[in-house]
């Protein structure tokens, strides 16, 4: 076993010696998945749209990501592993991402997504097993309990009644990704028939495998999107289940749910957003391909404007992922809030690129301009759905009325390394993760950054522009606060009041607007264009409008400046991320 102290440390550049590693490991995978406009590379996206045009996994690219050992990044370093921080292991997985959502979902994340409940309650020889068993190359996934307004992979569930040795297993559910070649099932099953908190618990099994006369594997269901990923069913009738299986107590299922789901949530979100990185590639290579001049005026707004969203979603996931370790008893709220915004903002970004890449966005077997149709596929079957801003609401709006008379305008902000790319943090520890209170540490930000910009307000140009825009959301927090505080005892209304739902997408867009001004807050110079403020500028204007305040006119500039970094980017081959790294191209 791996003991912290043996993996800490800095290295030259000041960087955390996990982030370096992880970042090595990030370029490693980009080149071993090679150009992925390479019309003969096995592993480029004219391969892999074709392996989802024929509903198929891509093959030979799952067995090179087999051969890299991929499974080793689900796995905390304490058991061997390679997985020491949430926002590191999304930098891994986006080379993935960036090509195929199906491909890292079918033969990766979803492992993670299902042992999260090892990692956060399992004994020391369930979590060394099913360590065992992804270190060896195996796969697990995951058996949802259903949920309200559930899509297929949600529907449906299983009961486990209690017998002297430990359970019975029953029930069926028609889609599950990775169903019949899955080495370990976590299953979280109904124990208790009254609905509440400990109405299920989570079961894990090793040999839900054919020729069990109990467990029968249901036929291949194709999905509308991520056609290469597998999806089939599962019923079990009377299977046996020892007590030993069961993870954590009886009764744990939905508490373990909340705390391993936010790390889903935010690291969905860190890396569907590289996929969509991909689209806006080619919407850029539409509009200056045959052109030797500047790109067409007409361009200017979509293309700037997805190019802020992108960076605006990965500033709300990568502050997400990093309080998953930094501050884990306090980012559930947090968590949620990206998992409801980020959706719709990349749904929305899709609708734009598609009018700037026009008739091109038809082409879907190309791997200039075949990403656009694909991912507008995927993201409803990747948990990017209503389904997900519906479960998503049902966490942040029993906080709403607690977190406006306690904690905005009273808290204190959180530590500067919560945005500041290369600080030191703790390792991801699932058992640390807390589900309820905790304040709001992302109001807070947001109320310190404005008030570190009010001396700006005068100085005219872009940062008075900042400024404002800042204090207009610290303005509509005040506001959303008089608001909350009237809201009735949670439990008197749902999250599916219009009222409710329009508190929480207020909110969302709050705590968007406080990661773009903190991880601006946060740079330190090494990247000239994240340091000026013309993204966050554009960020935040962006989401004042969606939001409904004031937003002062874009400063001169503003627009070129962003136009000019996403063409330079393009050019050289960079993302369209944070990280603005060096593509293989």
């Amino acid at each position: 076993m791996t003991t912290t102290a043996e993996i800490t440390g800095t290295t030259a550049t000041g960087r955390s010696r996990w982030e370096a590693d992880a970042d090595l490991r990030a370029s490693r995978l980009e080149a071993l998945l090679g150009d992925p406009y390479d019309p003969a590379n096995p592993h480029g996206l004219r391969a892999l749209f074709a392996a989802d045009a024929r509903s198929t996994p891509p093959g030979d690219t799952e067995d090179l990501l087999a051969d890299t050992g991929l499974g080793a990044e689900f796995v905390p370093v304490e058991y061997g592993g390679r997985l020491t921080r949430a926002d590191l292991l999304a930098r891994v997985l986006r080379p993935v991402f960036r090509r195929d959502v199906a491909l890292g979902f079918g033969y990766g994340i979803t492992s993670l997504f299902a042992t999260g409940a090892v990692w956060a309650a399992g004994t020391p020889e369930q979590r060394r097993s099913t360590a065992d068993l992804l270190l060896g190359g195996g796969r697990a996934t995951i058996l949802h309990h259903e949920l309200a307004h559930s899509n297929a992979i949600l529907r449906h569930e299983f009961t486990a009644d209690t017998t002297p040795d430990g359970y019975r297993l029953d029930g069926r559910k028609d889609v599950i990704i990775n169903a019949a070649r899955a080495d370990a099932q976590v299953v979280y099953a109904r124990t208790d028939p009254a609905r509440g908190p400990r109405s299920h618990s989570v079961l894990l099994l090793h040999h839900a495998r054919q020729g069990n006369p109990s467990v029968r594997h249901l036929p291949r269901v194709t999905t509308p999107g991520m056609r290469g990923a597998l999806f089939s069913g599962l019923e079990f009738t009377d299977y046996t289940v020892p007590d030993d299986a069961r993870v954590g107590s009886t009764g744990e299922g939905v508490a373990l749910a909340l705390r391993t789901f936010q790390v889903n949530r935010s690291l969905i979100c860190g890396v569907v957003t590289a996929a969509a990185d991909t689209v806006l590639h080619s919407a850029v290579r539409a509009a200056t391909t045959g052109r030797s001049g500047p790109v067409a005026r007409r361009w200017h707004k979509p293309l700037t404007g997805v190019f802020a969203d992108l960076l605006a979603c990965d500033s709300m996931a990568t502050a997400a992922l990093r309080a998953l370790s930094l501050l884990p008893d306090r980012a559930h709220v947090l968590a949620a809030a990206v998992k409801y915004v980020v959706p719709d903002l990349l749904r929305e970004n899709l609708e734009e690129l598609a009018t700037v890449l026009g008739a091109r966005g038809y082409e879907h077997d190309s791997p200039e301009y075949g990403a656009l149709g694909k991912l507008v596929r995927d993201l409803p079957v990747a948990g990017l759905g209503h389904a997900g801003t519906a479960s998503c609401q049902a966490v942040i709006v029993p906080q709403l009325r607690g977190l406006a008379e306690r904690s905005w305008f009273t808290e204190e902000e959180p530590p500067p390394e919560l945005f500041c790319q290369g600080a030191e943090l703790p390792l991801l520890e699932y058992r640390l993760l807390g589900i309820a209170g905790g304040g709001d540490f992302m109001a807070a930000s947001l109320v310190g950054s404005a008030a570190r910009l009010a001396s700006s307000r005068g100085l005219g140009g872009q940062i008075t522009a900042l400024a404002e825009l800042a204090e207009g959301f610290v303005t509509e927090l005040r506001a959303l606060r008089e608001e909350c505080r009237r809201l009735p005892a949670y439990g008197t209304t749902t999250p599916a009041d219009p009222a409710v739902c329009a508190l929480s997408d207020r909110y969302s867009l709050i705590v968007a607007a406080a990661a773009v001004l903190g991880v601006w807050e946060g740079q330190d110079g090494r990247d000239p264009f994240l340091a000026d403020s013309s993204w966050a500028v554009l960020a935040l204007s962006r989401l004042g409008e969606r939001l409904g305040i004031p937003v002062p006119e874009l400063p001169d500039g503003c627009q070129a400046q962003v136009l000019d970094e996403l063409v330079r980017r393009y050019r050289t081959g960079r993302s369209c991320d944070l990280g603005g790294i060096t593509l293989t191209q």
